[in-house]
């Protein structure tokens, strides 16, 4: 018998592979529950459990409801929950006032949450666009244009909000240039110096947010407007690059890639290229299509979710934004 490769038999890849224990010797990378951050939708009443149509197994809860939950994911071992509010009709502005209202649902939801669970970790999203008429993320002239520099300051109000009634990380989501150190300028001046800044650097313009519009109630408001002005181009890498360049030299703590799953070549390259904390989410689009395939029976759920994430840790993420956190924090237990 003869061999092309000079190597074999003497090198056998498939050696390591023969045995589950050597396989688990030379794993390359691991997914464990301290990796998770479980997204949820407050709205508000009490008692209240809305089914989301378009995200099977998610729901909007009342402050009451996700409040038991939150015990429950702390007692899962989950380190964190990203929290986003369904704000109603009433109290949407062209200005979006509600967004920084001391009194308002994520405040609210804020204090109560790090009353009833101290030690989970708190991650607020810091946007406009639950809050607006207009469903985009910032505020607009007449013309219909985002526009930044006034946008700023409204976020500047939100983020200082949500740290004032005890949110551990605040996250800006919107995309407007500056925002980070304005808001790191407005921390550092009111004390909150260890209130950490999760900045959603690399956000693309994506069409895989459309479950979450649904939840949170933005997309009839949005309506056939667009965010392309603002949200990076998916066509672009070197980009997000200069944006989280920008957002760590303004005083970002960790750095956020959205979408995932079909942008994990630039987790890697944000991880090898500045090596500090990067975030991925794991949408609301990547979870419809893995729940509705796995409903019909087209993918193993589990198999397919859990490769799906250890794909993130591979590709550099440090943590994941996912709804299937609580379930992953349940399979790891098994």
């Amino acid at each position: 018998m003869t061999y092309n490769n000079i190597n074999f038999p003497q090198t056998r890849m498939r050696r390591m592979r023969y045995n589950d224990f050597s396989r688990r010797l030379m794993r390359e990378n691991r997914l464990s529950v301290d990796d998770l951050i479980y997204p949820m939708f407050v709205t508000e009443g009490s008692n209240q459990r809305e089914s989301i149509s378009s995200m099977p197994g998610i729901e909007r809860l009342s402050l009451d409801l996700l409040l038991a939950e939150a015990h429950e994911l702390y007692n899962l071992g989950i380190p964190a929950i990203a929290l986003f509010p369904v704000t109603s009709a009433d109290k949407k502005s062209e200005h979006a006032a509600e967004a920084y209202n001391p009194e308002g649902l994520v405040q609210r939801s804020v204090r109560a949450l790090k009353k009833a669970v101290p030690e989970l970790g708190i991650i607020t999203d810091v946007a406009l666009d639950p809050f607006t008429t207009h469903g985009q993320d910032g505020l607009v002239n007449p013309d219909g244009y985002v526009i930044n520099d006034e946008t700023i300051d409204v976020l500047t109000r939100q983020a200082l909000s949500h740290a004032e009634a005890g949110a551990d990380i605040v996250a800006p989501s919107d995309m407007m240039d500056g925002r980070i150190g304005a808001i790191r300028q407005a921390l550092e001046a009111e004390n909150h110096i260890n209130t950490l800044i999760l900045a959603y650097s690399a956000k693309y313009a994506s069409s895989f947010y459309g479950p979450f519009r649904d939840a949170v109630g933005s997309a009839g408001m949005l309506g056939k407007g667009n965010k392309y002005s603002y949200q990076m181009d998916p066509a672009n890498s070197d980009e997000a690059l200069r944006e989280i360049q920008l957002d760590l030299q303004e005083g970002a703590d960790m750095v956020m890639v959205k979408p995932g799953m079909p942008y994990l070549d630039i987790i890697r390259r944000v991880k090898d290229q500045y090596g500090v904390p990067t975030f991925a989410y794991q949408v609301s689009g990547e979870y419809a299509m893995l729940k509705a395939a796995s409903m019909n029976g087209w993918l193993d759920e589990k198999q397919v979710v859990m490769e799906s994430l250890l794909a993130f840790k591979r590709a550099g993420s440090d943590a994941i934004l996912t709804y299937y956190a609580k379930s992953v924090a349940q399979w790891l237990q098994e």
